[in-house]
């Protein structure tokens, strides 16, 4: 359009031209030949095609201009500040908040919709208007059948239906076969607003028993309908299939998978051997949903197989093209069918290769899929896809393949593969490949994707954790310990007794430099204060011997020495017995800040203990120390005390 006005105006402008040279002068040719040389030499403008863009265009031009940012959490946490989540724990319970806020919301709407019927949006969207969930249209027909059915009004379409029968008015092979889909998925039995309707009815009524009688009504437990699961003799779906007055394959397929989904796989058999002897053919839906009964329906291994390839080559003969779903019920099967199941396996996803048939099934042949997957972005066709990148993660895993594990990750960050894992499910596929990374990659490497993944993409587990932390030690990084310890603290895992373990002794284990043991100290207290607080919903972290001497050496080496006596007065209170090598760095702290009481007082703890080192520090302390003289006296007295003590146990 720009190019068109540009065009336009250059012809007005040469036209403007010739007109003011013609008035001006007629003996000028020389501007007329110009004029016209100009518009000879003037080049064609070529119009660009139009490009239809899609609705979203726009979107996801801008969206492309933003990055994740990796300090940030879910996304779906962002319009609340309250809803922050700490941990993949927290981070479960508020995305289930939403969702069920979301549900009860459209329970009101449900439930009460002429609260809703003035339209005030501009423009009116449709599909976000609230549902019309009451019948229109009055009286006995087929017009209000088909109404009912859309509504999914199980009894009430059964009723209306035999009304119809009972009047004389025939009922249309479509609008039975619907009926017949109706009854067949809920298992004759009641969609979820009538069961909502019928708990609320029968939770009133026992409301009012129990106010009559002595002993009250038990009322009915929420979702407990184990006549509405399971496939009934004699239902209304068998009685309308049989006192149809015409049948198509419509008509069997549907009750044969609506058998299978309520557990009557042998009478879904001998449906579709009804439908065999009606020379009709089945859908593949159907023969889906029979691939999946073959184990109830056989026993022995080699039975289930051979059934399997029968109703295979019948879909062959039948001409049905097998879909994923058809190739994941045989795959699924096969899992069930021991050594028999194994060796068929491979062949069975060799078939699905050859007929272009793309399958997200996990297997040993990890690396081969993978080769498949990478190059293509997926949407979801099968209710198990969900799992596909959680499981093939869980092979890595095993594999300890960790450049197995990044093609993987390559391929799920393609195109919209991401889509597959939901919050719960994208927290446990990042926690097992961060797992898997703290194993087999560089620390540095390590420490790059932990900043990146937390908490943007997950919460790490306290698993996750002590893997980090036992990565940490192999590549002698104890440095990040005291970044470490401020994310447990702000995930929650400041009172998990093992983490808490693991991480005393790597502080505790060997001496570092000023810099480092300070902060080691200032991770020490914060350790001891969380074992010392205690609220009205929170109990107390009791010490353990090797906790309380891990924190004892790290004030000692960090030379906060009046920390480390308080810590060796635990012992005698909790009745633990410090090591030697608790002792001897108390006192190198002792003799470090030049508090030679402190040690007296450790040599005292001893003796009262009744150790035998006690003697050996006492030794210590008259070559290292500069003693005053009562100083010296009360290092005697604590001798002297102890030789007593153990003259009276001799006698």
């Amino acid at each position: 359009m720009a190019a068109r006005r540009v065009g336009v105006s250059s012809w007005h402008r040469v036209l403007s031209l010739s007109g003011r040279c013609g008035r001006c002068s007629s003996t000028n040719t020389a501007l007329g030949k110009t004029v016209e040389n100009s518009e000879d030499a003037r080049e064609e403008i070529v119009l660009p095609r139009r490009k239809t863009w899609d609705k979203l265009a726009v979107l996801q031009t801008l969206a492309s201009t933003v990055k994740r940012d990796p300090t940030a959490a879910h996304y779906m946490f962002q319009d609340d500040p309250y809803l922050m989540p700490r941990n993949s724990a927290t981070a479960r319970l508020f995305s289930l908040s939403k969702e069920s806020g979301r549900n009860a919301a459209k329970y009101i709407i449900k439930e009460f919709p002429h609260f809703f019927d003035k339209i005030l949006a501009e423009p009116n969207i449709p599909s976000l208007m609230p549902e019309i969930c009451t019948p229109q249209i009055e009286g006995v027909n087929e017009e209000a059948l088909k109404e009912r059915i859309n509504l999914r009004m199980v009894k009430v379409s059964v009723d209306l239906f035999d009304q119809l029968l009972q009047a004389g008015t025939p009922v249309s092979l479509e609008t039975t076969n619907s009926l017949l889909d109706l009854l067949c998925f809920y298992g004759d039995g009641e969609s979820t607003q009538e069961k909502e309707s019928k708990e609320k009815e029968d939770l009133e009524e026992s409301e009012v028993n129990a106010s009559e009688q002595e002993t009250p009504k038990r009322p009915p437990q929420r979702g407990l309908h184990p006549s509405a699961s399971r496939w009934r003799e004699n239902n209304n779906a068998e009685r309308i299939f049989k006192i149809m007055p015409e049948r198509n394959a419509h008509s069997y397929c549907t009750m044969i998978r609506g058998m299978v989904k309520h557990g009557a796989s042998a009478k879904a058999y001998d449906m579709y051997t009804e439908l065999l002897n009606d020379r009709h053919k089945a859908d593949v839906h159907t023969f889906n949903a029979l691939i999946a009964a073959v184990p109830f329906l056989k026993d022995r291994f080699l039975e289930r197989w051979e059934l399997i390839k029968m109703f295979l080559n019948h879909m062959a003969q039948q001409e049905v093209q097998p879909n994923v779903r058809t190739f994941n019920a045989v795959l699924k099967t096969l899992r069930r069918c021991g050594g028999v199941g194994r060796s068929m396996a491979v062949p069975v996803i060799k078939e699905m290769e050859a007929l272009e048939i793309a399958d997200l099934a996990p297997s040993s042949i990890i690396s081969e899929v993978l080769d498949d997957v990478e190059k293509r972005s997926f949407t979801p066709q099968d209710p198990d896809d969900a799992r596909f990148f959680i499981s093939a993660m869980q092979v890595c895993c095993d594999l300890k393949d960790i450049k197995l594990a990044y093609r993987l990750n390559k391929a799920m960050e393609k195109g919209d593969n991401w889509k597959f894992l939901d919050m719960d499910r994208l927290n446990s596929y990042w926690s097992r490949f961060f797992s898997l990374l703290c194993m087999m990659e560089q620390i540095d490497v390590v420490l790059k994707w932990y900043k990146e993944m937390s908490p943007s993409l997950f919460y790490p587990s306290p698993k996750n954790i002590l893997d980090l932390l036992q990565a940490l030690d192999a590549a002698n990084h104890l440095e990040v310990i005291p970044s470490v310890w401020e994310d447990m603290k702000q995930l929650g895992f400041s009172k998990r007794r093992d983490l808490l373990e693991e991480l005393l002794s790597l502080m505790s284990r060997d001496q570092h430099p000023e810099e480092i043991q300070l902060a080691f100290a200032k991770c020490a207290e914060d350790i001891k204060t969380v074992h010392e607080q205690s609220g009205k919903d929170q109990a107390p972290v009791e010490w353990t011997g090797s906790a309380l001497g891990s924190v004892t050496v790290v004030f000692s080496r960090a030379g906060r020495i009046q920390d480390a006596w308080s810590m060796m007065e635990r012992f005698q209170q909790i009745n633990r017995i410090p090591t030697e090598l608790v002792m001897d760095e108390f006192l190198n702290c002792a003799k470090q800040t030049n508090s030679p009481d402190e040690a007296i007082k450790l040599v005292k703890l001893a003796a009262s203990l009744g150790l035998p080192s006690s003697q050996k520090l006492q030794s210590r302390i008259e070559k290292e120390f500069e003693l005053s003289e009562d100083q010296k006296k009360a290092l005697e007295s604590i001798q002297s005390d102890s030789d007593s003590s153990d003259d009276s146990d001799r006698d």
